[in-house]
């Protein structure tokens, strides 16, 4: 990410299960320094036995994790936690339940040393529908929605199978360029909500050749495929392709030559992604790793937005 920290913003109302995201996040992202940033510790309840230490606003959580309530001063915060040695590898921003998680992911990407990885928006799948129809909660929820690159659709093992047919097609249209990731007690994994970690410690990386490996899936919910890319291509071109539902993707990370001949990292996530020049050793391998719901992830559409990537690059010649 050319020295920028990405930063993942998780919002979603009250019951949802922002919580106990955080707290399966905080166990089961080795090698990853994670900071966490609330509103106020009361609002967020880390396990006990997370816990290290505390001084002022800040608390070590093991595994060379933090969390940090902001209060008022969101922005402060981060370039507080920025310029601790080592360094945070990703942020967690884990917004209040009236709070619009998309507005607050403008407000970071102001900020030069930072970019947004993802807007993450948890739904309880037995309130939801009922919430969004609320006089006073219905309209912010019904934005959070609108605004997420993945919606982690919570406690699906509470409603029948045709009640959830029926939010994943409502989801479609509350939540139109999200991609949703159904989940139980919000156990998601952080390969999927941490696509561009700090490499090589990040969940994405490989070797530190540079080479990328897909992340192992926690559950059979989940599947990958990797492909190794040696020619030339239009990374931009590649990178909007694979962001169209049609993919079936919720993640995609790749260092790739350009038709330029330079390596650039491209990161997807939902309909979101970006292209950057890549930190990656001029020798570094060069490949592209997806990954996918169970079902869903079509590799034939990701071979052909390959192929015309290709054909893009190699028509514009290698300087």
């Amino acid at each position: 990410m050319s020295g920028r920290t990405p930063v993942t913003v998780v919002g979603g109302y009250l019951g949802a299960g922002k919580t106990t995201l955080v707290n399966h996040l905080l166990r089961h992202a080795p090698g990853m320094r994670l900071a966490v940033l609330v509103n106020d510790f009361g609002e967020l309840a880390i396990d006990a036995d997370l816990i290290e230490a505390q001084s002022g606003d800040v608390l070590s959580i093991a595994g060379g994790c933090v969390c940090c309530s902001f209060g008022s001063d969101l922005i402060g915060a981060l370039v507080t936690l920025a310029g601790r040695e080592p360094a945070p590898d990703q942020f967690l921003i884990e917004t209040s339940g009236v709070a619009l998680p998309g507005a607050v992911a403008r407000s970071v990407a102001l900020l030069p040393s930072l970019s947004i990885d993802s807007v993450v928006v948890l739904a309880d799948a037995e309130t939801v529908r009922v919430r969004a129809t609320d006089r006073y909660m219905g309209d912010t929820i019904l934005r959070q929605l609108a605004e997420a690159d993945l919606v982690v659709l919570n406690k699906v093992d509470l409603v029948d199978a045709g009640t959830l047919a029926g939010l994943r097609s409502w989801l479609g249209e509350a939540a139109p360029r999200a991609r949703v990731i159904e989940s139980v007690r919000a156990q998601v994994p952080p390969a999927l909500l941490f696509g561009r970690g700090h490499e090589p410690a990040g969940p994405w990386s490989g070797p530190s050749s540079g080479r990328i490996r897909p992340p192992a899936p926690a559950a059979a919910a989940y599947e990958s495929e990797s492909f190794a890319l040696r020619m030339p291509l239009d990374v931009a071109g590649l990178a909007g392709d694979l962001a169209q539902p049609g993919c079936g993707l919720v993640r995609a990370k790749g260092v790739l030559r350009d038709a330029d001949g330079s390596l650039k990292t491209l990161h997807v996530v939902g309909a979101r992604f970006e292209v950057s020049a890549s930190g990656a050793p001029a020798e570094a391998g060069t490949a592209l790793a997806c990954i996918g719901l169970s079902g869903r992830l079509d590799r034939g559409a990701i071979e052909r937005a390959i192929v015309r990537a290709t054909r893009l690059g190699l028509a514009e010649p290698t300087r």
